[in-house]
């Protein structure tokens, strides 16, 4: 169990923990010199119950708060230190409304210096706390009169201590381990040393981590867990971490350090925040703030959503648009101060951290932010499908919870998701949602047929436009790969249709076309261009022109260029040379597919920047990756 003391300078707090637990937690010679805890302080002992017990003595100096803040995140308990000669006083107060802001709940309060006052004086001083206490999370808080001196009361609160820490749960264990950072240093003969709070998840000696929003690694050569020697470390352990593979210059105070290098940092955080209950004024839009997440200070400011100011006491929906990124999760605490880092205007925890680029204060985005602001994923994820018509990115999702793959699985079945898309593209969606979507693809495809008989379907493109409101991209090609398979779209080449649709070529059209399949198909790897197709069949060029692209409507030919057209089945026998050679060699050049597939140059140019187009392939220098399958862009059709 970690404890966090919390009071007034020089109300005895680092002389507790030291009666407590025979440590001296003053480690700086400073500290030593003017009898006061400038930085945090730690301090460890064994319980009676085989529990081990950490202190973190914070300073109490007002000009310190932010290294109080450092301290309390992430801690399993407050101990409240206040001097009985001198009662609560205003560093008490502000200390209180943090621990109250942070959601610590379970703490006691140890009055000190009781040596020092007549009894008396003490009734009185307790009675002050209790009321202090009432609107607080340490509400009904147990007091104990002690005197680190005389050793009075010590031991009563030493065996409360130990009764807190039987009830003490663990903290839940799942998520990418994420440890926040709060001291560096180096270790003669062991190199690189980071302590911190560990926020989530679990670490093993061996492991390799990241720095949250770089690419530097650094591999875990060993672990302290509260003061001893462990191989791993868990969520709500206070860890020392000996690191290898980075240098002191590339890590410091405030950063995390994370399993998941897809943890990275933000600038804009969507929060619950709530004002203090003794703040001067409403807390207004647009304040400039001090932010203190984690052991990280950063400034920004403010956007109240939905409102123009909060009220003292009240919470509402915020945005804390930073300066600098910061490391955050969903739920976790953060703290705001004033523009002058002198008074704590407030805080709250973290909702999302993917903001819409326009509209942050939209009723249907407030909506989501609601039903995002519980820490039940499933809940979470539930409440945000109800309100998402056409899915809800999914990797954004699962980074602002910390879910690992195993928990996602499990999250994504609860809520009985469609997913949609693959790796970072991947869409959520409810069922009445995909469904719905489904339903109106399937009615455009046949507002199309019925206004255009004479074609065999829309290319895909036109028919993502035709559906009437905007459907992401990833969502259209998950509904096109879906009716494909269920038989109820038939993809020929790059157009859509039922599968009992079938157009024919009339008129002129079809005498024309009559004439050119046999010349399109006599060399289909090497089709002739329009103007040798005209000046074989003894037409004219816009003639050619007429009949060649009504044949492109009804998918029965190509045009991958100007003044050139394909067969499908031709242009298919091309896309599989591409996915042979890339199944081969990973990459396609121009010089190789012109040989492979036994064409000129131009004509190989022509036939890999259409690949483009239709994202069969992505031009890198002078290579092409593939991007989707052959069936994804050119359908299910024969081959040549």
């Amino acid at each position: 169990m970690i404890i966090a003391t919390a009071g007034h300078i020089d109300h005895g707090k680092t002389l507790l923990v030291k009666a407590l637990t025979g440590t001296d937690a003053d480690r700086l010679p400073e500290e030593k010199k003017r009898g006061m805890t400038l930085d945090l302080g730690f301090a460890y002992t064994d319980l009676a119950n085989g529990a081990r017990l950490g202190f973190i003595d914070v300073p109490g100096h007002e000009r310190l708060v932010h290294n109080m803040l450092a301290g309390v995140t992430g801690i399993d308990c407050a101990l409240l230190v206040v001097a009985a000669d001198d009662g609560p006083m205003p560093q008490t107060r502000e200390h209180l409304a943090i621990l109250d802001i942070l959601g610590v709940s379970r703490g006691l309060v140890a009055l000190t210096k009781i040596d020092r006052v007549p009894e008396a004086r003490v009734r009185e001083v307790e009675a002050e706390i209790a009321n202090l206490l009432t609107d607080s999370s340490l509400a009904g808080a147990p007091i104990f009169p002690v005197s680190a001196i005389t050793n009075t009361g010590i031991d009563a609160l030493a065996a409360k201590i130990t009764t807190l820490s039987e009830e003490v749960q663990n903290k839940a264990e799942g998520g990418h381990f994420r440890l926040g950072i709060d001291r560096v240093f180096t270790v003669a003969g062991a190199g690189l040393v980071v302590t911190g709070t560990a926020f989530s998840g679990e670490v093993k000696r061996e492991d390799r981590l990241w720095i949250a929003g770089f690419d530097t690694q650094a591999r875990v050569r060993g672990i302290h867990a509260n003061n001893a020697e462990s191989e791993t470390g868990r969520a709500g352990d206070r860890l020392a971490i000996n690191l290898a593979g980075i240098d002191k210059d590339d890590i410091a105070r405030g950063d995390w350090l994370v399993a998941d290098p897809g943890l990275q940092l933000y600038k804009k955080l969507d929060v619950r925040l709530r004002v203090v209950a003794d703040a001067r004024r409403p807390l207004r839009h647009w304040t400039p703030v001090h932010v203190h997440l984690g052991a990280k200070n950063v400034t920004g400011r403010v956007a109240v959503l939905g409102a123009e100011a909060i009220e003292p006491g009240d919470s509402a929906l915020a945005q804390l648009v930073l300066d600098a990124g910061i490391g955050a999760c969903a739920h976790d605490r953060f703290v705001i101060r004033d523009q002058s880092a002198q008074t704590t205007l407030g805080g709250g925890h973290v909702i999302d951290l993917f903001p819409p680029r326009r509209g942050r204060a939209r009723a249907d985005r407030l909506a989501m932010l609601d039903a995002l602001d519980t820490p039940d994923h499933k809940a979470a994820l539930s409440g945000a499908l109800t309100l998402s018509e056409t899915g809800l990115p999914l990797a954004a999702f699962l980074a602002t919870r910390n879910v690992n793959a195993t928990e996602a699985t499990a999250i994504l079945a609860g809520a009985q998701a469609v997913v949609a898309g693959n790796d970072s593209d991947r869409l959520a969606l409810s069922p009445p949602a995909w469904d719905a979507r489904r339903t109106e693809f399937l009615a455009a495809l046949d507002a199309f047929h019925k206004a255009n008989p004479d074609r065999l379907g829309p290319a895909a493109a036109q028919l993502r436009r035709s559906m009437g409101r905007f459907v992401p991209e990833t969502l259209f090609d998950a509904l096109v790969s879906a009716t494909v398979a269920d038989g109820s779209v038939a993809s020929d080449g790059m157009l859509l249709h039922r599968p009992d649709h079938q157009p024919g070529l009339t008129g002129d059209d079809a005498k024309h076309w009559a004439v050119l399949l046999p010349m399109l198909e006599e060399t289909p790897e090497t089709p002739p261009v329009v103007h040798d197709l005209a000046a074989s069949a003894g037409l004219t060029v816009g003639a050619v022109m007429k009949t060649m692209r009504q044949a492109v409507r009804m998918g029965m030919a190509v045009q991958i260029a100007g003044n050139r057209f394909f067969t499908p089945a031709a242009l298919r026998a091309h896309g599989e040379v591409f996915v042979r050679m890339i199944e081969a060699d990973g990459t396609v050049g121009v010089s190789d597919f012109r040989k492979a597939a036994g064409i000129g140059r131009n004509l190989a140019v022509e036939v890999l920047e259409y690949f483009d187009r239709i994202k069969l392939s992505q031009r890198d220098g002078n290579v092409r990756h593939q991007v989707k399958t052959l069936e994804e862009v050119l359908g299910t059709g024969p081959s040549a």
